[in-house]
């Protein structure tokens, strides 16, 4: 028996190029131009009959009597049929010939049928049309499988058929199993990836079918051992000599004669059907035709159903993401809306939890981590790189910190959306403990003695509690998520581009009324004054005139008076919009000095207690800060000319990114449920009887200090004083 390979060795194991083939049949290697021999197995001339037992030189060489072999593989070669296939008689025997093309020449297999078998061959077609229609009428998949496994077993009368499909880890699943009880029963039970290694499974994938007639043949080896410049790939060679390590692990399970068959999807190699006997046993190569064919269309029903089921799926979360889009566009933003409906929101995945993380918040639904292990999370999938959909039942394989989280989120789909910030809509599954019985432990898939490599020997269930992973996601799951956040996606630009809209509109607007205030306040000013200046004039001149008309001449007088204020006022406001600042220190020291030394000019006969502190420097337009504090001082004064003792303070602080400036008084105060209109155009929230001024003072104040990048706000007790506080940026 071959030698096993090392431990180190055996994923490189050259299972394509083996350099033998199984006793059962007998291969050539032709040249594709004269179908001279370039290498043939060491039992082709048993196998081929010839009488000298030497090994054919060429196709002429072949016993007398045989078909012109030759000139049939010249016409196969003329036209695009990738298989050879013919039965040919010699000697009184009946050889199956199959052939295919390879660059390393043409690759003929013999083996020998039972003229029965050819006859037979007629009856199974109408057996093979019958089974179609069964499984087509079959809505069930698990029938479906059921109904393979038995239809296999009676075409080739093995003890036991397996149907075995892989899962995303190439571990496999025995789905459904048909058998005489010579055999023990495997159904539902699951074997380890490492049974059949990767190399294994493109093979599966490249070659369909695959018979292994005894796990106790002797290889035939291949002559000479090589073709051309190394070895013979027989890939595609129905006669391969399989691993040594394959034929332990047959006897291991207590399989003398195995036949796979390969279950196919679109390419993709679904799964498997496995047939075993408990003796050694043949299948011919019509049958094994037969179940090839079988095979195809069993793949081609399952990657159908299964598309169908993602199809029907789509669909219902497609009806789930349409109702809840519908409701987000009634929203004031998607957050809110998703919140709002939370059971869509989750309804999208099947996720028992939902997030939507944005760099200033987080906002959740059902069963989640707390918010800190949320952004905790978003940072690392931001490290990751994604850009479309990650999806894992098994979060703690790809981020150990999320053991601690199992129950809500062993299972995570994310999706990013925003690409500058770590931004995310997360939907969470809990981890769905389960048992699963396993043929043997699959820790154990290998077993060495004395520095070699040998299958496990163990093939009895070995029970394992699975955690940490939550149920899997579908495809239509993970697909819904994906469409999902194009449609926010979509949805945040729209509602952007109306807000771009709008505030182009505003802006147009705004600087239409800019212009329109502008203009007017400065052809207003020369009237006012020459009204101011006229009835000045006349009241010198009628000096004598009775009380009523100076009462009309006073009011004239006033009236002009506070009119010219208002349109200063208003001109000052509008001008404020177009004036760019000129940015510089300033000493906030000194500008509250001149306002106060301005101040005291106009203040006589009162009694004002003013409490001005050490102030801190700020960088801005010394001039547009002049008049902000100008007006707020002016308002201290105004509204406390009723006290008998007026209290003035103005005091400022520096913190780490902005300068805070406060000016506070003991005057009227006011009522905090109208602080909204304090900072409005024309907004008085005091008669203007009782105090004089134009509106437009508070206005222009927050204005100033908005065009600095600042913030001010008020604070007020009827009767107790008022407070106004603003902050500027630092340089």
């Amino acid at each position: 028996m071959t030698e096993l390979p090392d431990l180190e060795d055996c994923a490189r194991e050259p299972i394509r190029v083996p350099g033998a083939i199984q006793p059962h049949g007998a291969l050539l290697v032709v040249s594709p131009e004269d179908f001279t021999v370039l290498q043939a197995s060491a039992n082709a001339a048993t196998v081929l009959g010839l009488p000298d037992g030497a090994l054919p030189a060429s196709l002429d060489d072949l016993p007398a009597g045989t078909p012109d072999l030759a000139a049939e593989l010249q016409a196969w070669q003329a036209d695009e049929d990738p298989g050879f296939l013919r039965s040919i008689r010699t000697r009184g025997r009946v050889l199956q010939v199959s052939g295919h093309r390879t660059d390393q020449g043409l690759i003929l297999e013999f083996e020998e049928v039972e003229e029965a078998e050819l006859e037979r061959f007629e009856t199974l077609l109408p057996r093979i049309r019958r089974f179609l229609e069964r499984i087509e009428q079959v809505t069930d998949s698990g029938e479906m499988f059921h109904q393979m496994a038995v239809e296999i077993r009676r075409l080739t009368d093995f003890n036991r058929v397996l149907i075995y499909r892989f899962d995303e880890e190439w571990n496999g699943i025995v789905v459904a199993e048909d058998g005489d009880g010579a055999l023990p029963s495997y159904l539902d039970l699951r074997f380890p990836a490492s049974d059949i290694p990767a190399q294994a499974r493109e093979l599966y994938r490249l070659n369909r079918l695959r018979l292994i007639p005894t796990a106790t043949y002797d290889p035939v080896p291949m002559v000479p051992g090589t073709c051309g410049d190394g070895p013979l790939d027989m890939s595609l060679a129905a006669l391969r000599s399989v691993s040594p390590i394959h034929r332990e692990y047959m006897r291991n399970m207590g399989t003398a004669a195995s036949m796979s068959i390969s279950l196919l999807d679109g390419g993709r190699l679904w799964g498997l059907i496995s047939c075993h006997h408990a003796e050694p046993k043949t299948v011919s190569p019509q049958v094994r035709a037969v179940c090839e064919f079988v095979g195809r269309i069993a793949g081609q029903q399952i990657g159908a159903r299964e598309r169908t089921a993602e199809v029907e799926q789509r669909i219902d979360l497609k009806q789930i993401e349409t109702r809840l889009i519908a409701r987000l566009s009634e929203a004031r933003s998607y957050q809110d809306g998703l919140l709002a409906n939370d059971a869509l929101w989750m309804g999208l995945t099947g996720a028992d939890g939902a997030a939507v993380v944005t760099e200033d918040d987080i906002l959740s639904a059902g069963n989640v981590p707390p918010d800190k292990r949320v952004r905790d999370l978003c940072r690392w999938l931001d490290t990751q790189g994604i850009n479309r959909v990650f999806a894992t039942d098994n979060l703690q394989a790809h981020w150990p910190e999320a053991r601690d989280l199992a129950d809500m989120a062993s299972g995570l789909i994310a999706v990013p959306i925003s690409q500058i910030r770590p931004s995310f809509l997360l939907w969470f599954r809990p981890e769905m403990i389960r048992t699963v019985a396993w043929g043997g432990n699959p820790a154990k898939a290998t077993e060495t003695e004395s520095g070699r490599i040998h299958p496990r020997k163990s093939f009895e269930t070995w029970k394992q509690q699975v955690r940490g992973r939550s149920e899997p996601w579908s495809a239509a799951e993970v697909g819904s998520a994906g469409d999902f956040r194009n449609a926010i996606i979509n949805f945040v630009l729209r509602r952007a581009e109306e807000r771009a809209e709008l505030t182009d509109e505003l802006e147009r607007t705004n600087s239409e009324l800019e212009a329109f205030s502008y203009s007017v306040s400065h052809d207003l000013r020369a009237p006012f004054r020459h009204i101011v200046g006229f009835s000045e004039l006349l009241a010198e001149r009628l000096k004598d005139i009775d009380p009523t008309s100076r009462h009309y001449l006073d009011n004239i007088h006033g009236a002009a008076l506070s009119a010219g204020q208002l349109v200063d006022d208003l001109l000052n406001f509008s001008r404020l919009g177009r004036t760019q600042l000129d940015m510089a220190r300033v000493d906030m020291d000194k500008l509250v000095d001149e306002i106060w030394r301005s101040a005291c000019s106009h203040i006589e006969g009162r009694t004002v207690e003013w409490d001005i502190a050490a102030l801190p420097p700020v960088w801005g337009d010394g001039s547009l800060l002049r008049q902000a504090l100008a007006n707020l001082i002016d308002n201290a004064l105004k509204y406390t000319r009723d006290e008998t003792v007026a209290h003035i303070s103005v005091k400022g602080e520096e913190t780490p990114d902005e300068t805070v400036f406060a000016i506070a008084d003991n005057g009227v105060g006011f009522d905090m449920s109208y602080v909204g209109k304090l900072f409005g155009v024309f907004q008085r929230l005091h008669h203007a009887d009782q105090f004089e001024g134009t509106g437009i003072g508070l206005a222009l104040t927050k204005r100033i200090i908005d065009r600095h990048g600042g913030w001010i706000r008020a604070e007020g007790t009827l009767g107790r004083g008022a407070t106004f506080t603003f902050g500027l940026p630092k340089r």
